[in-house]
């Protein structure tokens, strides 16, 4: 009885026991409800093949898909002081900051990095918006901060992938003071003549767009990407009024001249290498010598110019 008990059973349990699928083994398009196999859609770069939508992307899968080969050195950032308000909602302010660097094993939402593209050196600095909504706080003003200035230092442009939710309640004033500092940085790139860069990704909204994101030389977006102050519902709300379709939009946007280009994930790499290039007054490089972009299941659109 008791091998029957201990030793039949249980292996009849694990026959018949249901296998774990991974949460993330298939993505569903936002727009369109596709299925797609999470490793497809990782080779697309993160692009839904059927409809073209531009899923979001984490720091460092950016930061590898721009520079050459991959390969850069990430810049190290001061420390900040946590939680210096002592703040509490629902939940200590302290605690979603342990969940938040847990989940994304970030420290906070702005990753800064050096590296070449397509053979030129460049700063560039990533918000990534699964670190508490890409808020801006002390560390990611910080992060901004010193990307601006290392990018200065080395003679370098500087380029700013932004997606934010806005600034972080739970640091008040604080966060807020994050928006002058990081313009009065933007300024010292410009004295030392060197190019800034923006790529506005979905979403980037509130303090983040009322500074260092619409101050760019070059204003770019991915498209679809939502760019604004406030949500279009939170307009509709105090205008009632309904808003025109696509409003906020970054078609919509370089349709009214507020963005320079709408340009697809896939030309991003050689779009910011050419920019660069252009602005540096760098040679360009040969067709030969061009690198080339990662491989797509399908052919890209062209990317919108200005």
């Amino acid at each position: 009885m008791n091998w029957i008990s201990n030793v039949v059973r249980p292996k009849i349990r694990d026959f018949l026991a249901r296998r774990e699928v991974p949460e993330n083994l298939w993505v569903k398009c936002p727009e369109t409800g596709q299925m797609v196999f999470h490793k497809d859609l990782e080779t697309n770069q993160f692009v839904i093949p059927g409809s073209g939508y531009h899923m979001r992307m984490d720091a460092v899968t950016r930061l590898k898909n721009t520079f050459d080969d991959g390969a850069y050195e990430e810049v190290a950032l001061p420390d900040v002081a946590i939680d210096p308000l002592k703040f509490r909602d629902e939940r200590r302010y302290v605690d979603r900051l342990k969940d938040a660097r847990a989940k994304t094993s970030y420290q906070d939402a702005v990753k800064v990095a050096t590296g070449m593209l397509e053979e030129l050196p460049v700063t560039i600095a990533v918000q990534d918006f699964g670190f508490m909504g890409g808020s801006l706080g002390m560390a990611a003003g910080e992060a901004v901060v010193t990307g601006l200035q290392t990018a200065a230092q080395k003679g370098t442009p500087f380029i700013m992938f932004a997606a934010s939710g806005g600034a972080r309640m739970q640091e008040g004033i604080l966060s807020l003071m994050q928006l002058p500092r990081t313009t009065v940085a933007i300024q010292e790139l410009r004295e030392a003549k060197k190019p800034y860069i923006v790529v506005l990704t979905n979403p980037t909204t509130g303090g983040v767009t009322a500074s260092y994101a619409m101050l760019g030389d070059i204003q770019i977006a991915e498209p679809g990407a939502l760019v604004g102050f406030a949500g279009p519902r939170v307009i509709e709300q105090t205008i009632r009024e309904k808003l025109p379709e696509g409003f906020q939009r970054a078609e919509y946007l370089h349709a009214h001249g507020m963005i320079d280009l709408v340009v697809h994930r896939h030309q991003m790499r050689e779009t910011l290498g050419r920019l660069c290039r252009l602005l540096m007054r760098a040679p360009a490089l040969p067709p030969k010598a061009r690198l080339p972009r990662p491989s797509a299941p399908e052919a890209a659109p062209p990317a919108s110019a200005a």
